[in-house]
């Protein structure tokens, strides 16, 4: 009875302790979330709840079209398609090299694994000076393309889990169609691809978060000060400055609650498969 006893206390306090830490959490969500609905437009940090609700600051974020500070609009715009090219081309680049390490056998594999994993290891942030300077000298800076290119760039690196996913698929099926004389494009685009829907989606939404989310490599490569050339990130950084904070703080509230809708709603419809191409690439890679 007293291991019963002991058991239950230690999954109450287990589950009372992750339940403290995800309100922790959560804190900060719930509160920038409220102040989006404020009718105040700046930062009343002395009050959780604000004491007027409204949606002047979502009216004026959207609609407000002489305001030359907020154009999220232009921003959302600007993020969606870098993040679209970027994902696109990245999950592309991410998918051969897996499928390379993972079903061909050339000299130097190894090699170009163990040096892939082991410069995966150092943040990019250590290589954004040389980057920007790179770009710079062929005039990409200040450029949605440029952005694409620095994003996309090292994708290929990313390569293990999606390899790991391909390891699991048998051998046998790439075998036969060989017999039938299928190359290895085809076999990839018509045996493998099909079969590796779960991994395909990882990959995908992997590969949109990445610019969908990122402040550092943009804040760097777009330095023209040109309201239309920035991406979200960069604008509601912008929106919070020492000089606009107490007129659009609701509104970089705002603009933080719209960011985040498609990017859930698009995990939410994939986590299925999302979570298929985590287990099942972890687990073997």
């Amino acid at each position: 009875m007293s291991n019963k006893v002991l058991k239950g206390a230690s999954f109450t306090l287990r589950h009372l302790l992750l339940a403290v830490l995800s309100l922790i959490w959560l804190i900060p969500i719930i509160w920038l979330v409220l102040n989006s609905f404020s009718e105040f437009q700046g930062m009343n940090a002395r009050r959780f709840v604000p004491e007027e609700f409204s949606l002047t600051a979502y009216r004026l974020l959207l609609f407000d079209r002489y305001d030359t500070v907020a154009q999220f609009p232009v921003w959302f715009m600007n993020t969606l398609q870098i993040a679209i090219f970027s994902g696109l081309i990245a999950s592309i680049f991410v998918l051969c090299v897996s499928y390379a390490m993972s079903r061909m056998r050339f000299k130097g594999r190894r090699t170009l694994m163990s040096l892939s994993v082991i410069i995966g290891l150092f943040p990019g942030i250590l290589a954004m000076i040389a980057v920007y300077f790179v770009m710079q000298a062929f005039g990409l800076t200040n450029s949605h393309i440029g952005l694409i290119l620095v994003y996309s760039g090292s994708s290929g690196l990313g390569f293990l889990i999606a390899k790991g996913f391909f390891d699991t698929i048998s051998e046998t099926l790439s075998e036969s169609a060989r017999l039938d004389g299928a190359t290895e494009s085809q076999i990839f685009r018509m045996i493998i691809m099909p079969l590796s829907k779960p991994i395909i989606v990882y990959t995908v939404i992997g590969a949109f978060l990445v610019p969908w989310m990122d402040f550092m490599f943009a804040n760097i490569m777009i330095t023209s000060g040109i309201a239309t050339d920035w991406t979200v990130a960069i604008g509601l950084f912008r929106m919070i400055d020492r000089a606009l904070i107490n007129t659009h703080f609701a509104r970089f509230a705002a603009g933080g609650v719209l960011i985040s809708i498609p990017i859930s709603v698009l995990f939410v419809i994939m986590q299925k498969f999302y979570v298929e191409g985590i287990t099942s690439g972890a687990t073997k890679g």
